[in-house]
């Protein structure tokens, strides 16, 4: 996976080199009068193990400082942590979002959202309903799983409010656009940023390793997290790298949609209609779900896996997972899905599959790309759709072999690119 340099600069900065002197070098921003210390039996003593620290820094007990506002500072330090779930007064939230009359913000989903200012960050803030009721202490402790996941191809989930059944999840604003209006935009249409098939395939890298973190390492090994909303819609291409980003990370886990005995209710319930034995419904996006989530409604890390998969075709394609096209000869609509369309490309008869390959990949690449590396992630997407749950492979092997195959492309890309070091000229000199 491509880590770009905003990606370094987000980790833990090195501390600068120390002071050559017996004594570390007291920050400007804490140096003060220096007094004579003095003995406190209620102060623990370092040397004895009373203090511990996480850190390579320590504390020179030899001088004493003094700064009014250590403890303030200490305290906002430890409150702008990103390990920290905000439980946010559902005040704060009225007053960000002017009473919920700002302007809303574009969603791919159903749920209104709004793009505001919480506590000195850009946020966006969805609103959602609960799918079964939830205690204050059991969504803290679901929350605070969350917030201690950190991943570059995932958008922060920065805290929630709550008022009555719904409940409002605060992430991060990312700046960039939805994968779905890279791809597809209907006022340029011939146009896409992703013109290169290594943007691609950044992308695919991006999104594979992003939902393999949420799967096996969101929140410890043992937590067994699902997206659910896995789809171009939820993707936010990042300006300028062009990374993408997962949205809506953990939204399914905090609302009680992911859980069995939330599902069940739903078992006889069609995809995005409303049982009227339990007056419930559960949402799933068109050409992403999986044969059994349409059948039972319960989103499981097997439906996901198929959504990435469906998700990886349309990225190649640059067509939406399922459309409608008006046949004249027959006179009524006829289904087109890009699953069918990638089994022929790699596994159709007549021509070779080469050129059915060259045919079904978005013509905006321009026909540059290797073919045999299109036609491998082609058929690491079809294992992702399979039918039968149980032969799809994991996230962690999806992950492994997109990465692979990105390396390849980087070897062809250096392979193919145009010479720079020296100049042609056609011209008489």
């Amino acid at each position: 996976m491509c880590i770009t340099k905003m990606a370094v600069d987000a980790l833990d900065p090195t501390p600068s080199p120390r002071t050559p002197s017996r004594k570390r070098a007291t920050p400007k921003s804490d140096r003060s009068p220096k007094l004579k210390p003095k003995s406190d039996p209620t102060t623990p003593n370092p040397a004895s193990g009373g203090y511990s620290t996480g850190s390579s820094y320590k504390l020179d007990t030899s001088v004493t400082t003094i700064s009014v506002s250590s403890g303030t500072s200490l305290s906002s330090f430890r409150d702008n942590l990103p390990e920290n779930a905000h439980i946010y007064d559902f005040a704060e939230i009225r007053s960000a979002t002017n009473n919920f009359l700002a302007r809303r913000h574009s969603s791919s989903t159903s749920s209104s959202s709004w793009r505001c200012t919480l506590r000195g960050k850009d946020v966006v803030v969805f609103q959602r309903k609960f799918r079964r009721p939830m205690d204050l202490p059991r969504l803290r402790e679901r929350l605070s799983v969350i917030c201690r996941s950190h991943h570059m191809s995932i958008v922060k989930l920065l805290g929630v409010s709550v008022s009555g059944d719904h409940v409002y999840l605060v992430y991060d604003f990312v700046t960039g656009a939805s994968l779905s209006d890279c791809l597809r935009n209907p006022r340029n249409p011939n146009f896409t940023v992703l013109s290169s098939w290594m943007s691609r395939m950044q992308v695919a890298t991006d999104l594979a390793h992003g939902l393999d973190y949420v799967h096996s390492n969101a929140g410890g090994l043992s937590a067994g997290f699902v997206h659910k909303y896995v789809k171009s819609g939820s993707v936010i291409v990042t300006e300028p790298s062009f990374n993408a980003k997962i949205c809506h990370f953990g939204a399914a886990e905090l609302c009680g949609e992911t859980a069995v005995e939330a599902a069940a209710e739903d078992v006889k319930s069609p995809p995005r209609a409303v049982d009227k034995g339990s007056g419930r419904a559960f949402e799933g996006a068109r050409g992403y779900m999986s044969p059994e989530f349409r059948s039972s409604g319960i989103a499981t890390q097997k439906s996901d896996v198929y959504a990435m998969g469906v998700l990886i075709l349309e990225l190649l394609s640059g067509e939406e997972p399922l459309k409608y096209k008006f046949d004249r000869a027959s006179g009524d609509y006829q289904k087109i899905s890009v699953v069918d369309a990638a089994r022929y490309a790699v596994d159709g008869g007549g021509e070779e599959v080469e050129a059915r390959v060259r045919k079904w990949v978005d013509r905006r690449l321009k026909d540059s790309f290797p073919v045999e590396v299109a036609d491998k992630v082609i058929r690491v997407a079809l294992e992702c759709v399979h039918v039968d749950p149980d032969k799809r492979p994991g996230m962690q092997r999806v992950a492994g072999k997109i990465s692979k195959l990105y390396l390849d492309s980087t070897i062809w890309c250096e392979r193919v690119r145009v010479p720079t070091e020296f100049s042609v000229s056609f011209a008489p000199r």
